[in-house]
């Protein structure tokens, strides 16, 4: 479906029961909503399952100037007002994890629990975003791909991995450069001892984006949050280790006590 938000267009997919318990998924930059189909018909069974494309990803519009995790977070929000939903579980994969906590943090009484999946309190270095983000508005994101996607699988020529690079291929120049720049500019301080909510922490064993190290700090930051490694992993787990994230994602859902939505 399609709604108008504020100042741009979104596109989600909604599942499950409309009286189930609420859950968020955030998908990666340069991917969309759909990053988490291996996840999504076990998890709604027994939720309310929304999965929005983010701005200036997949479906959903493109707006100018550059994004912050505060105004995406505001955007989780604002899609959660939409639907009448006071409170949600939130489960978000790298930078959709950036902005779950930063939701978290900003309005703790929207987060009934935190799903973090291979994502950090920060993503350095701003030298690197800057070329990055820089190449991308030049040559557009076909010029990230030979290099990302290693880094996102294990098996970059599977057809799930041909499926996550066609995402990146089709991410909009503009939107991806954008969200590069929330990412760039993202501050442990926005989050870090803010964070209340029942957490759970996912991460791939060989991450090269969030290093195991980015991981633990994440956890340590959070109180009683749990850290789960997917063996042999890399950045991008969805397909990968479906049944093991699955599983993991509903073991901690799972453990919740019953929220409204």
């Amino acid at each position: 479906m399609f709604l108008r938000i504020a100042d741009h267009l979104v596109h989600c997919v909604v599942e499950g029961p409309a009286d189930a318990p609420a859950l968020l998924l955030l998908h990666s930059i340069g991917t969309t909503l759909h990053v988490w189909d291996p996840q999504a018909p076990a998890l709604a069974r027994c939720f309310r399952l929304i999965r929005p494309d983010l701005r200036g990803h997949g479906l959903s519009g493109v707006t100018p100037g550059e994004y912050t995790m505060r105004g995406l977070a505001q955007d989780a929000a604002a899609l959660l007002d939409a639907f009448g939903i006071a409170r949600a579980h939130v489960a978000g994969l790298s930078i959709g994890g950036r902005i779950a906590q930063q939701l978290a943090a900003d309005a703790p009484e929207r987060v009934a629990s935190l799903l973090l999946v291979d994502t950090a309190l920060e993503f350095p270095d701003p030298v690197t975003w800057k070329a990055r983000i820089a190449a991308v508005r030049a040559e557009g994101t076909q010029v990230l791909a030979d290099a990302v996607m290693p880094r996102w699988v294990v098996h970059p020529e599977a057809p799930s991995g041909e499926g996550l690079r066609q995402m990146l291929l089709r991410t909009d120049r503009i939107g991806y450069a954008a969200a590069a720049a929330a990412l760039r500019d993202a501050h442990p301080e926005e989050v870090r001892g803010r964070i209340r909510a029942p957490t759970t922490i996912i991460v791939g064993e060989h991450d090269p984006a969030v290093p195991l190290a980015a991981t633990e700090a994440l956890r340590d930051a959070i109180p009683g949050a749990q850290l789960i490694v997917l063996p042999g992993m890399n950045h991008i787990p969805n397909y990968e280790a479906a049944e093991a994230l699955t599983a993991a994602m509903l073991a901690h859902l799972e453990a919740q006590p019953v929220t409204g939505h």
